[in-house]
Order: C-alpha cells, then sequence, then structure tokens
C-alpha cells in the first residue's frame, strides 16, 4: 500500500528544511521496508486464523479491523507526540509500539485466544502509524529540498518492496506449517493444545520481526539528537475537516478510503480464493506465497505509472486503470482455474498508481493547506478496516467468494468516476 508523499497531520520538517544527515537515509528506507511488509503480512495469518479458530470470513476480516483501525484512533494522536518528542525520538516511541505488538503474540498463542491476536494486531498497528508520521516529512528532509520527490519515490519503493517479499517469506514460514489435522476436527483442551502448537508458527515471525525492529530503534536512539533546529506547527487536533466541505477534496477522500478498502479486501482473500477448487486448488502455503504477485504487481506498475503519465492525464489514467481492475474482477469470477487465479492477481498491477494518484488529484488546489489535507487522507485510510469487514460478510451471506468481490468492484466503479472527474486541473 502507497502512502501518502506528504507531511501528516500537520507535521513539518526543520527550520531550514534540509538536514545534512545522509547516514540515516539507510535507516528510513528500512522503515518503509519494514511497515510496508508488516501491513502485507496480515493476508498471510488471516488464513491461518481462520483455520485456528474456525472462522467465518467476517470474523477472519476482524484482523485487517483491527489493523487500519489505528489509522482513525491513532494518526492525529501519533502525529502530536511527534509534534511534541522530535522525529527520531518519535520514530523510536512507534518502533518500540511495533515491538510490543509482535512480543503481545506470545501470550495470545499460549492462551490460544483470537482477541489476544487482534489486539496485538491493533497495538502493532499503532506503532506502524506513528512511525509513518515520522517516515514521510524525515525522508523529505534529509537532502536537498529539489530532489526530495525522487527521495521519496525511492522510499516508496522500499515500501512495496517489503509488500512483496513479507508474504513470500511469511507463507513459507507460518502456512507451511499447519497440520494434517484440522481445528474443526478437535474440541476442549485437545483443540487449545493444537491452536497454542500451530499458532507457535506465527510467533516465531513476529519474534523475528520484533528482532530486526529492536536493531533499527537502537540505531536511531544513537542519532536521537542528529536533527538541529527541528520544528513543528501548531495545529488543532480537527484541523482539515473543512477541507471535507470541497467537492474534489472529499470525493477524493472517499476514494482513499474506497481504494485502500478494496485493497486491501482482495489481497486478504487471495489465498481462500486460490484454495477454491474451481479456482486453482492450491494448498494453502502455494496460494499464500502467490500473494506476493498481487503487492509485486503494484510495486512493477508504479514505474509504468509514471511513464504513462507523461503523456496521459493522471485523472483519465486512474480512471482507465479502476476500469481494467473491474474488467479482471468480471474475468476472474466468470472463469475457471489458471485464468480465474491470476485475473484477480493482476489487479495489483491496476492498483499501482491509485493511491498517489488520488492524493495529487485531492490536495491539487490546497496550497499551504497541504499538510492538513495529507493528514484526512491518511486517516481515510480507515476504508482498510471497513471494506474488508463488509466483503467477509457478504462471502458468509452468499457463500461465494466470488460474489464476494462485487464490493471490491463497486469501489473502484467509484474510484474510476473520480478519475474523469478530475481529469482536469483545479482551478
Amino acid at each position: 500500500m502507497a502512502l501518502a508523499p506528504q507531511n501528516m497531520n500537520g507535521t513539518t520538517g526543520s527550520a531550514g528544511g534540509h538536514v545534512d544527515a545522509p547516514e540515516l537515509r539507510l535507516f528510513v528506507f528500512g522503515l518503509f521496508f519494514i511497515f510496508g511488509g508488516i501491513t502485507s503480512l496480515n493476508d498471510v495469518i488471516i488464513p491461518k486464523l481462520k483455520e485456528l479458530f474456525t472462522l467465518n470470513y467476517t470474523q477472519a476480516m476482524l484482523v485487517q479491523f483491527c489493523f487500519f483501525t489505528a489509522y482513525l484512533l491513532i494518526g492525529i494522536p501519533g502525529a502530536k507526540l511527534v509534534k511534541k518528542v522530535g522525529y527520531m525520538r518519535g520514530a523510536v516511541c512507534g518502533l518500540l509500539l511495533m515491538m510490543l505488538g509482535c512480543l503481545l503474540f506470545i501470550p495470545a498463542s499460549r492462551n490460544a485466544t483470537y482477541g489476544l491476536f487482534l489486539f496485538a494486531l491493533f497495538v502493532l498497528a499503532s506503532g506502524v502509524v506513528i512511525v509513518q508520521v515520522v517516515a514521510n516529512p524525515l525522508i523529505s528532509m534529509l537532502g536537498r529540498p529539489q530532489t526530495a520527490h525522487s527521495r521519496l519515490t525511492f522510499a516508496q519503493a522500499f515500501n512495496s518492496l517489503g509488500t512483496t517479499v513479507f508474504p513470500i517469506v511469511g507463507s513459507a514460514l507460518i502456512l507451511g506449517s499447519l497440520a494434517s489435522l484440522s481445528a474443526d476436527q478437535l474440541s476442549g483442551p485437545a483443540l487449545d493444545a493444537y491452536r497454542t502448537a500451530e499458532s507457535q508458527a506465527i510467533v516465531n515471525g513476529y519474534l523475528g520481526i520484533a528482532a530486526a525492529i529492536a536493531v533499527v530503534a537502537a540505531v536511531v536512539w544513537m542519532f536521537r539528537n542528529r536533527l538541529k533546529g527541528e520544528t513543528h506547527e501548531a495545529s488543532s487536533g480537527l484541523a482539515g475537516f473543512d477541507l471535507l466541505a470541497r467537492p474534489r477534496f472529499g470525493f477524493g477522500a472517499l476514494c482513499i478510503f474506497l481504494y485502500v478498502g478494496a485493497e486491501v479486501a482482495i489481497g486478504s482473500l487471495i489465498v481462500n480464493y486460490l484454495m477454491q477448487a474451481e479456482v486453482m486448488a492450491l494448498p494453502e502455503q502455494a496460494a499464500g506465497k502467490l500473494i506476493g504477485l498481487y503487492w509485486g504487481g503494484a510495486m512493477v506498475g508504479r514505474f509504468i505509472g509514471s511513464g504513462v503519465m507523461r503523456f496521459v492525464s493522471p485523472g483519465k489514467l486512474l480512471a482507465a486503470v479502476a476500469a481494467g481492475a473491474i474488467v479482471l474482477i468480471l474475468v476472474s469470477t466468470s472463469t475457471q482455474g489458471a485464468v480465474s487465479g491470476y485475473s484477480l492477481l493482476a489487479i495489483g498491477l491496476m492498483n499501482a498508481i491509485m493511491f498517489p494518484t488520488i492524493f495529487s488529484l485531492a490536495c491539487e488546489d490546497l496550497g499551504p493547506r497541504a499538510a492538513d489535507g495529507s493528514g484526512i487522507i491518511n486517516i481515510a485510510i480507515f476504508g482498510g478496516a471497513v471494506i474488508p469487514l463488509a466483503t467477509g460478510a457478504i462471502a458468509d451471506l452468499s457463500g461465494q467468494l466470488g460474489l464476494a468481490l462485487v464490493l471490491p468492484a463497486l469501489c473502484y466503479a467509484v474510484i474510476g468516476g473520480y478519475g474523469w472527474y478530475a481529469r482536469s486541473r483545479a482551478g
């Protein structure tokens, strides 16, 4: 998932807008890689938890609901924290919160309790949100202002790399341990023991992530005083909400909500969708590894899209890729076998330019209020909590994953309409 290429919630850079600390860039790139990967790893643990706790799709989608609700609840408090303690210390706070979330998987596994897993994911996501508050403006500061956009684009590539690599590795570590038994064959103490043993694979994976985060946090702490003259503008907690009254921005914020929701909903269903006999009949681990194609397509598509936008207006291109996503959903749900499976995975390619293009179109005429607009749009990422949950509910009520994809298709239809509406520059 792409991140908004602007400062969040009114957080600003140093007084000079530039910090001569190129040694920090590598670690900021590492932050983008880690929180991008952690977000896409949800697509792997959803089918694992669904089997362990014999969940329906609505219950399984609570993973995404708890994760993305952090954007709604933590975004503004996180920005205030960063303003109070500074970028580097704020990054450490976010990283430590991410570590805590990873470590909470231990009691969740030992108690074999789904609610504890959801709480651990919310804590983990809260740390991710705080780190995102820091990362975008910080990478813009670490170099000459003239090259800030290229640095942020390069950092986004690390984010995409994380979303591609983590599901592949996670599928091997987490889904590869599934036993020959299944949870619905057990009950009582035997079921609890099975859940504890099988969820250990999740614990091991997130303990590895926690160790990597600890190293990054220690390095960031060593450089906690590296940013001299750092300043932040004061803003109210409701800064930017009045912008929703502007049609171009309000429509754009809605589309961010719908886009993130559609992208996450499809990613969350990929494993179970590809396992269906009429699609590709893949075992769970093999299906999980193909999630990397979905997110990898988004990474490749960004490079293609950036070139195409030299000749095609962003609004028209947004409308075109949204239409492409709808066509791929229709192809996937009306065919069988490899065509059906790979059509769904190819939607990642259509998703590639959506977030940054919607963002830029929505904020095109905001001028000095771009930071406030960015904060609102990042709160709109909460769509990743709502749309997947609703998609899961449709799957449960209809008994068909294919029919549940109607909701993401409707989201893309609205996005396509916005691209056509905003095809001309804001006046």
